[in-house]
């Protein structure tokens, strides 16, 4: 009966847990750990304010590339310094998940 009950406790917590787990890294304002994501972005090898990986499907945060004025959630403008934040692009681990798109840039 005890092995029934902690078996029925570890199933409740992991049920409890996975929830929060899918959630979004991006918060709904476009935020990731203190970061926007809008504005001049920088692709470095090493060291990168965020891992990034681009996905076709379920992505963190849909990427508009522009050449002016990436002042909205999801716009990006990629740059070679005076960078706001920097970026690495990863196949494993990434911290957020991007998807290119032509419109509607921003948070899911």
């Amino acid at each position: 009966m005890k092995k029934l009950t902690a078996i029925f406790t570890v199933l409740f917590l992991l049920a409890m847990t996975l929830p929060a787990m899918a959630a979004s890294v991006v918060n709904k304002d476009g935020y990731y750990k203190g970061i926007k994501l809008c504005g001049r972005v920088k692709v470095v090898e090493h060291f990168a304010d965020i891992k990034v990986k681009v996905v076709n499907a379920f992505p963190d945060l849909r990427v508009k590339v522009v050449d002016a004025f990436p002042d909205d959630i999801g716009e990006w403008k990629f740059v070679e310094y005076g960078e706001d934040f920097t970026i690495q692009f990863v196949d494993s681990f990434p911290d957020i998940k991007i998807k290119y798109v032509n419109a509607f840039p921003g948070v899911e």
